[in-house]
Parts: C-alpha cells; structure tokens; sequence
C-alpha cells in the first residue's frame, strides 16, 4: 500500500488526520510542531506520540521528505539542487549565499506554461504542478536549511498558475505552528494572470513581484506571450489600488492607522537594442509613476535559438541612473550561478531525471 504523505499538511488537517485515526486532536498539533520545528524525517522519531499512536500513524502515513537527487556548485557560492517531486519528474532549487544573507528560489512547477521567449523553463513546457509537499520539501530537505532568511518564488514554473498549493506553502511556512516566518521574507514572481494575482494579493502578505520586461505592450506580448491575457496596464491598475504612490500611500496610512509594509517590484531583464532605449526609458517612468514600488535590473543569459542579447554593463549603469533620477527606485541583480546554470532565466530539468537515475 502506497502510504499517505504527511508534509504539506496544515496544522488544523493534521489534528483531522489525528481524529480519524482514533487519536486526540492535540495530537495533530503535536506532528505539526514535529514535522515543521523539528524536521523529523521518520514518524518513530515522534517521541511525544505514544508507541501505539505511531504505530497507527505509521500503517497510512510517512513524512514525505526526499533528499535532493544532485547538486552543482557555482564558483561564486551559488548551489543549485535537483529535487524529485511527486509525479517522478524534478525540479531545481537554487540556493544564494550572500554576506549575513542567504535566499532560496523555488520552483513552483515543473517546467511552465508561459512560454517567455528568453527563459529556458518555458523551452521546457509544462510537465505537472508541484504539490504543497513538492514546494515545502525544496526547503525542508535543503542541507542549508537554518541559514535561510528569505525565499522567493522565483525557480521554475508560474505562482499565479499553481496559486492554491502556492498559498497553502506560504500558510505554512509564515504560520506560527510551523516556519513562523515574517510573509516580509517571501517574495512571490508572477507574469500576471487575471483573477489569480488578485486573489493572491487579497490572501496573502508576501512581497510581489512583477515580470515587466518591456513597458509597451505590443513587444511585451511577443516577448511574454501572458500578455494577452493580462495586459500589463491591467497589472499596473491592479496594482494601484494596494501600491498606490508615497504620497497616497501615506494620506491611507494616516487614515487607516496601519503600515502598508508589503513590497512591489518589477523585475526588469534588459535586452541590448530592444527594451533599453530612450523612448523605452520614458514609458517605464510614465507607466510606474503612480505606484510605489521599485525596479531590479537583471542581465540577460544568453539561452539556445534565441535572438536576444543582454546590454553592455555601461547600458545597465545608464537606466539604473535614468530611473533613479526620475524618481523610481532600481537596482541591478547580482547575476549568481551562471557557470551551472542557475541564474535567472536558464532553470531547466528536461534531460536531468535521466541523467541522476
């Protein structure tokens, strides 16, 4: 008999899997804390439960936990993970040392359905959406685990099109039962899709993340085919009414009393001599000016078949400084990884499963 797996679960489905099997519901609160605090890998080492308790746990449940199946490690620290996921396929997993900081991208799919012409997973088209546990285990099997102070949905696969696994890992990972952590430490990427950002941004507290990659829509839908199905005005409008500009931002504070913390950045991967040019430049400040938010430059990595080519690093100095000067916040992203292709754009596990079995 194929057993139940118990990693992914919430605490509230853990006390109701605790009742079912004739155990008091704090039961379920106590695997919550073992599974989530503890990281035990094997129910026997459950010593609370009683050794009838884990036997019974045992005949229908396992933890759920796999290690990683291969990893690379970059000259610049950077380590990326191959993690089996449920429906036997894989998926990578990229963690990056930085100073006192180290953050973990994860993948929320294998493979995606967006078909973004300049990124690699999308070459490798939609192979199955991870589970809870196939998201949470990228974290609780990473050896690096404990050094972690921010994760962000970023790896393999669109947030927005795996939304509800997506919000029950980021339910655990910020709940107090469990990882406990700050939702200001989890940023979410998404290209937009319609109905699904929304929600999220109505569910969640997580810092979001906007692909934008060119400012006019017309070259925004060749480059990123989810264009069409939410324009990327639809997105700023959206955006408006949780990001409005300091000066709203502040006149809502002030009248609600809160401290609208959650952050908004959109992620930016400059293409030499096709979204860097002056006129580019002026529609990024008129489309962005209303919002609060920020903007990360990323450099392009050159990928197979593809006709795009990154800028020179003066050009990516030059917009830093233009959008700065025009009032919006930017910073370039430190490429890591590139050397086991890991930076952003080049995750792909096509040919992996074959060649780590």
């Amino acid at each position: 008999m194929t057993k139940k797996i118990l990693l992914g679960h919430t605490e509230a489905e853990l006390k109701a899997i605790a009742k079912d099997l004739g155990m008091p519901a704090f039961t379920g609160g106590q695997i919550a804390r073992w599974i989530y605090v503890q990281h035990v890998t094997e129910i026997d080492e459950m010593t609370n439960l009683s050794k009838v308790n884990r036997e019974r746990l045992k005949e229908e449940y396992c933890i759920g936990a796999s290690p990683f199946a291969d990893c690379q490690k970059s000259v610049d620290g950077t380590i990326k993970y191959l993690f089996p996921t449920e429906n036997g396929k894989t998926v990578e997993t990229v963690f990056i040392p930085e100073g006192d900081r180290a953050t973990l991208c994860v993948s929320c799919q294998v493979g995606c359905k967006m078909n973004c012409l300049f990124c690699q997973t999308g070459k490798q088209g939609f192979e199955g959406q991870l589970t809870v546990r196939d998201i949470l285990n990228q974290i609780y099997s990473l050896p690096e685990r404990n050094r972690l102070t921010n994760i962000v949905f970023m790896g393999q696969g669109e947030p927005m099109d795996n939304l509800d696994n997506v919000l029950r890992a980021t339910e655990i990972l910020t709940a107090p039962y469990a990882y406990a952590w700050s939702p200001k430490r989890i940023t979410v990427s998404s290209v937009g899709i319609k109905g699904k950002l929304e929600r999220f941004l109505e569910e969640s507290d997580c810092h979001v993340a906007i692909s934008l990659h060119t400012p006019i829509p017309e070259q925004r839908e060749q480059l990123m085919p989810a264009e069409k199905g939410m324009g990327i005005r639809e997105i700023v409008s959206l955006m408006e009414r949780y990001f409005p500009n300091r000066r709203k931002k502040r006149e809502a504070e002030k009248e609600d009393g809160s401290s609208h913390q959650r952050r908004l950045t959109f992620e930016y991967t400059v293409f030499g001599g096709v979204n860097d040019t002056p006129s580019h430049l002026k529609e990024l400040v008129r489309l962005l000016r209303t919002l609060d938010c920020r903007v990360n430059l990323i450099r392009f990595h050159q990928i197979p078949d593809v006709p795009l080519h990154g800028a020179s690093e003066e050009q990516m100095e030059h917009i830093c400084d233009y959008l700065n000067r025009n009032g919006i916040t930017t910073t370039i992203r430190a490429s890591r990884g590139q050397d086991i292709y890991a930076a952003c754009g080049l995750l792909n596990t096509k040919y992996k499963e074959q060649q780590c079995k």
